[in-house]
């Protein structure tokens, strides 16, 4: 009886799991400075190696804006994106440059999100994920700590 108990608690817990992305424990402070400037400095795990090359190789024209960093910070911080990049069997991202918001997963999570939310000016773009997810930049994408209230017509 305990172990069925047991199955069904580490059973519930998977999914709570599979929404936390926490920030690896050794990012570089260069990571957490310059990432976070201008947005959130996004986990590692939510593109692909490739994808975050792709990204670090294009920081002259960052969706619009100049994002670059001296050679050696952009290697320390493409370095650690990298090593902590989300795996091979996970799709990347349709973009070039690669967007977070165009992953499959993203597109899986977000599929039932109306319009109206991402044109709301509090959110303004998909790519605001504190906007929804307020402890996102801790790794918590968890669907239970998600506040939107319902927007007034």
């Amino acid at each position: 009886m305990k172990r069925l108990l047991l199955i069904a608690l580490l059973g519930s817990a998977f999914p709570a799991l599979a929404d936390r992305l926490p920030l690896p424990a050794n990012a570089p402070a260069s990571f957490t400075t310059e990432c976070s400037s201008c947005h959130i400095a996004y986990q590692p795990a939510l593109l692909q190696a490739a994808d975050w090359r792709k990204l670090m190789a294009g920081l002259g024209d960052h969706f619009g804006s100049d994002a670059t960093v001296d050679e050696k910070t952009g290697q320390e911080i493409g370095t650690f994106l990298e090593r902590h990049a989300g795996s091979a069997s996970r799709p990347g991202s349709a973009g070039n440059p690669p967007r977070i918001t165009q992953t499959a997963r993203f597109i899986r999570k977000h599929d039932e999100i109306p319009a109206k939310y991402w044109r709301d000016p509090r959110v303004k773009s998909a790519a605001n994920c504190e906007a929804c997810h307020p402890d996102a930049a801790k790794g918590s994408y968890s669907e239970h700590d998600i506040s939107i209230r319902e927007l007034r017509e």
